[in-house]
């Protein structure tokens, strides 16, 4: 796999390799065309979640939140903000537990805002409470870089 990356599409889902040498950045979904980064986070329902987390050899990393949540809230900016620096590099998705209560449950989500980062396909980190951008940033690339390395991005 030393040749290419396998990113998720963020718009139809579909899986696509993209050569280790091309800025991932700049990719194109091979099926709908769409970008595969904006720079934001994806709002993923319970099939795009599994597709994100599970097939993508990017690290995947996860805002659990709700929309009564004052916290959830208020950390939103900054999580988005955090997109903006961590892509392409990691995928950030943003989970809604009151939509997606089966996979909060799941999960064993206690609390919100609770954030999960993904690398492999497992989960490899999990903190909870509000954060700010450069919390976001350094808790998710600490975490990453903790990881064994078959669970690193490629």
């Amino acid at each position: 796999m030393s040749g290419s990356r396998q990113i998720v599409c963020p718009g139809c889902g579909a899986v696509n390799r993209v050569p280790a040498d091309k800025p991932a950045g700049a990719g194109k979904c091979g099926k709908c065309g769409n970008a595969l980064f904006s720079g934001k986070p994806l709002d993923a329902d319970a099939e795009m979640f599994a597709r994100q987390t599970g097939r993508s050899d990017i690290p995947v990393l996860v805002d659990v939140w709700a929309s009564w949540c004052g916290p959830c809230r208020m950390m939103a900016p900054a999580f988005e903000a955090a997109a903006a620096i961590l892509e392409p590099d990691m995928r950030l998705i943003k989970l809604n537990s009151e939509v997606e209560q089966e996979v909060a449950g799941r999960l064993g989500i206690r609390g919100i805002p609770t954030m999960l980062l993904y690398a492999g396909g497992r989960e490899i980190g999990r903190i909870s409470g509000a954060m700010n951008t450069q919390q976001i940033v350094g808790w998710a690339r600490d975490q990453l870089s903790r990881a064994p390395a078959a669970h690193k991005a490629s």
